[in-house]
């Protein structure tokens, strides 16, 4: 493999690496909420929207399916043209996905849009945990990282339900998605 595409950092300032670990981090708590968040709302979509049992299936699962159908992918991609480049246009995918919620008439369009998003966390996980590999050469420092990310990951996964729920206690059930754009938003101005 030619060396010049997987390039490792080298003497970067401890202050970006820290303020990388960050975008890292919340590249990966966006990810991690997506997987439980909706479980709250799904009530008030069946209401709204009155999928089908499938359909309901459809739009629970098709997000963690599609994630996890497209990590190789996304990884090989980031390899080949750049872990940033892939990391923002993931971010990219985030947002668009998550406001494109605003415009749903029907599970269909749901679950379309719950696959889109998806593809755009198959993007930011993958790219996260190999950034923190390449950017943490220090074997304390990488150690730190890595439980970083890993807690990241379970708390996000955790919390998903709270949030999901304060959100829907005050807002719309499309507050579950929208709750992503200013934190991709952040992610994606600071990663810039």
């Amino acid at each position: 493999m030619d060396n010049t595409i997987i390039m490792k950092p080298q003497n970067i300032p401890k202050s970006r690496m820290w303020i990388s670990l960050f975008v890292i981090l919340l590249g990966q708590f966006v990810v991690s909420i997506d997987l439980t968040v909706l479980n709250i709302a799904l009530p008030e979509i069946t209401r709204e929207l009155q999928p089908s049992s499938d359909q309901l299936l459809w739009i629970i699962d098709i997000y963690s399916l599609v994630l996890a159908g497209f990590l190789v992918a996304a990884s090989s991609l980031s390899d080949r043209i750049g872990r940033k480049k892939i990391l923002l246009t993931g971010f990219l995918v985030f947002g668009i996905g998550s406001v494109m919620v605003l415009f749903v008439n029907g599970p269909e369009h749901l679950i379309a849009i719950r696959g889109f998003l998806g593809i755009g966390g198959a993007m930011i996980m993958p790219v996260t945990i190999s950034m923190v590999r390449s950017i943490f050469t220090d074997a304390k420092e990488r150690a730190f990282a890595v439980a970083a990310w890993s807690a990241i990951s379970a708390v996000g996964i955790a919390v998903g339900p709270l949030i999901g729920g304060f959100l829907l206690e005050h807002f719309e059930w499309h507050s579950a998605f929208l709750v992503n754009v200013p934190l991709v938003g952040i992610a994606l101005a600071m990663g810039i």
